[in-house]
């Protein structure tokens, strides 16, 4: 059982909705039910009924949510109780982000950071992963949030993974494979995608479809995952992302579907690194345990 699950769960109950809990908390629906199903594997019991109105709670799913305001409430005062030490620590921290990480995490990680440590200096860079592994192993940054899947330097780099996200694949609504829960590679094996060119992501696809022979049919290729978003809702393709980047509708306001691929067990992680044997300064382990908390 993790925080993130008691959190998504709460939300769930008080919205009756699993689509409106996810906007709650900002992410897809799909990390939604699945944290749902985990708790209710890990707890033994079924904790809600779906139905076409949304969600009803069990007697157990009562008796549950009881119990996790008072976990969640019981953290947010041992959170008060560190933010009140944390307010005389001073320093500086240098901080890395690669492209993608940068636009989910680096604003909020930033609030909850200045809040708890209002007289640390913070200093942040945001580049490309080899470049931001070369400043980590040069000790020119304490710490960096990025995707750890693909690191390089394993043996002068320490990580902490916070985050896996599955790989689903985004569609525009009406799409004819909607009417299917999950997809496989070879359905959209021929498929048009539109291409995220931040982190890595054309890389980790192409290794996914070498393996398997195939040949990804790549028609727009772009930087913004905004104008990925623009592209698939209107039509022009689909694409193959994490999770975490997945948002239900695009800037113009057109509607986006997220699907599972069934035989795509690959996670993209995100982590926070630091070069291995160095000692984390007092600011740095502050921003690693936010950033874990988060």
């Amino acid at each position: 059982m993790t925080l993130r699950q008691v959190r998504y769960y709460i939300a769930v109950a008080d919205t009756g909705s699993i689509t409106a809990a996810a906007r709650q908390v900002n992410v897809s629906q799909s990390v939604v039910t699945e944290a749902v199903k985990s708790l209710e594997a890990h707890l033994g019991t079924l904790l809600m009924e779906r139905g076409a109105r949304g969600v009803q709670l069990t007697h157990e799913g009562h008796q549950f949510l009881r119990h996790a305001r008072r976990i969640i409430a019981a953290v947010e005062d041992a959170e008060d109780a560190l933010v009140a030490e944390r307010r005389f620590v001073e320093g500086t921290l240098n901080l890395g982000f690669t492209s993608l990480v940068a636009g989910y995490y680096l604003a909020d990680l930033l609030a909850r950071y200045r809040r708890a440590f209002p007289s640390v200096t913070v200093s942040v860079t945001e580049d490309e992963r080899r470049y931001i592994e070369h400043l980590l192993v040069n000790g020119e940054l304490d710490l960096a949030v990025m995707l750890v899947s693909n690191l390089e330097n394993r043996q002068a780099l320490e990580e902490l993974v916070l985050v896996r996200s599955p790989i689903g694949l985004w569609l525009p609504p009406r799409h004819p494979l909607l009417e299917q829960e999950t997809v496989s590679l070879v359905d959209i094996s021929d498929a048009p995608l539109i291409m995220l060119e931040v982190d890595e992501m054309e890389r980790n696809l192409r290794v996914l479809w070498q393996t398997r022979g195939w040949q990804p049919n790549v028609v727009l290729r772009t930087r913004s995952v905004e104008a990925v978003r623009s592209l698939v809702a209107t039509g022009a393709g689909l694409a193959i992302l994490p999770a975490l980047a997945f948002r239900p509708w695009s800037l113009e306001g057109d509607r986006l579907e997220f699907r599972t691929i069934a035989d795509l067990t690959q996670t993209i992680d995100v982590g926070v690194v630091w070069r291995r044997g160095s000692e984390l300064s007092e600011p740095a382990a502050g921003f690693s345990d936010i950033a874990f908390e988060h």
